[in-house]
């Protein structure tokens, strides 16, 4: 007895140990704060009202993945609804994003340890440019999520620039190329990245500003640019976590605020001066989703190890919240109602105002890519492939249909002028490829499905 009660507590005295090395040799970099006041940048407004008919960035013109009304496909299949599909080299679970009939895509070359950023013609899907930004200094497959890849994060454009991120030789740098034709602007380094999982957040365009996420259990920090000049404005310290949420900006409560969930908080920042105005405990330590705004309500959801989805004001007092969570998908708000897709690929629609559930179904596969919507249907597409189309009712889950194309999908869709855009994987292993994939309603079948 005595013999076997020393085996179990030398055992767990080897396993406190064993953490304690590991969490010692987390590399530490301590985080320089740089004030909107001590930097040489200042802000200006900034028309970007353009950009609300465009699929400018991550969730698109506003973020919050909702697209206007639109006689968009409802079904396809190889041969039904393709417009175009077109190889795309490399990895990356980037989404499209899409200005003035140009499509954008980071990517990422694993073997060669490229990454870079391809532009391609919306009308057929043909090439126009594609720049490498970086090569080498990639992080190792230990410091890497089995799901990430070197190309997480979706590029923004304004416009005039395309502007991106991506982590290698254990920093986060930032470049800007030109739209048409893809020749480097600017190039800054943002900071260090300690990688557990790899790099996720995508930048996001507030009037003069771009602003950049770069959680990570080394220092984490946020941070905005000069989208001109690429020139650092402010940096602000976050929350010592390894969290992936990329920031949201939404005009709630009267005034601008930048949001954005991790670390077990909830936090508003002015997004003109990275300065913080209000943090409420919430989500997860780690998250991956978007915030979601709705009705002047703030939602986020998370994550990992914790289960929880949770609404606020915008002074940030909790108004609701349920033990329930989204850990990479991202919730969409259409109307009165809530909708989000689990991992596991559970669908669920609450009531915006009161978090109360209307209802749940199992739509089957795992799931990574976030739902978008158009009018009253929404698209999300699951790691098998599958695309689930169903009303955004609060009444019932309705399915429209499910459609496949390829062998998986990782990256969420883009919406432009009526039609679908799918980032697929087709194969596996060695000979996975990946597509870019225009769905788009054949003349002749538009009066049959609608």
């Amino acid at each position: 007895m005595k013999s076997r009660y020393y085996l179990r507590t030398l055992g767990t005295v080897t396993s406190l140990l064993m953490l304690i090395a590991l969490s010692g040799c987390q590399k530490k970099t301590p985080v320089k704060q740089v004030s909107i006041e001590q930097s040489s940048v200042s802000f200006s407004e900034k028309d970007l009202s353009h950009l609300k008919s465009e699929w400018p960035g991550w969730r698109g013109p506003d973020q919050s993945g909702v697209a206007g009304e639109a006689d968009a496909p409802t079904h396809w299949s190889d041969s039904e609804n393709v417009k175009w599909r077109v190889e795309v080299p490399g990895r990356g679970n980037a989404s499209p994003v899409i200005v003035n009939n140009r499509i954008y895509l980071a990517t990422a070359d694993d073997t060669a340890q490229k990454q870079m950023v391809i532009s391609f013609d919306v009308a057929d899907g043909s090439q126009l440019w594609s720049t490498t930004v970086n090569e080498g200094g990639f992080p190792s497959s230990g410091q890497m999520h089995p799901k990430s890849t070197h190309a997480n994060g979706t590029v923004v454009c304004d416009g005039e620039r395309v502007i991106t991120a991506f982590l290698h030789h254990e920093k986060i740098t930032a470049y800007a190329l030109n739209v048409e034709t893809g020749k480097l602007i600017w190039t800054q380094e943002l900071g260090a990245f300690n990688s557990k999982f790899g790099y996720a957040p995508s930048p996001v365009l507030y009037n003069s500003f771009v602003i950049f996420a770069c959680d990570n259990h080394g220092g984490g920090y946020l941070c905005a640019l000069d989208a001109e000049s690429g020139e650092l404005a402010w940096l602000v310290q976050r929350p010592l976590a390894s969290t992936y949420s990329s920031p949201r900006i939404a005009n709630v409560g009267g005034k601008d605020q930048l949001l954005i969930s991790g670390g077990e908080k909830i936090i508003s920042y002015d997004p003109r001066t990275g300065k913080e105005d209000w943090q409420t405990p919430g989500t997860a330590e780690a998250t991956c989703g978007t915030i979601v705004v709705a009705k002047d309500i703030i939602i986020a959801s998370g994550g990992y190890p914790q289960s929880q989805t949770i609404a606020l004001d915008g002074t940030g007092q909790k108004q609701w919240e349920v033990k329930t969570k989204l850990y990479e998908p991202s919730l969409i708000a259409v109307g009165e109602a809530l909708f989000g897709i689990t991992d596991k690929g559970i669908a669920y629609c609450w009531d915006v105002a009161t978090g109360a559930e209307q209802w749940k179904e199992r739509l089957g596969g795992s799931f990574s890519a976030s739902p978008v919507a158009v009018g009253n249907t929404i698209y999300v597409s699951n790691l098998e492939g599958q695309t689930f189309v169903f009303k955004a009712d609060s009444s019932s889950y309705q399915q429209i249909s499910v459609n496949r194309l390829g062998t998986d999908c990782y990256a969420s869709s883009a919406v432009y002028d009526e039609n679908i855009y799918l980032r697929i994987g087709t194969g596996n292993g060695s000979h996975r490829q990946e597509e870019l994939v225009c769905l788009s309603r054949q003349p002749e079948l538009k009066s049959s499905q609608n």
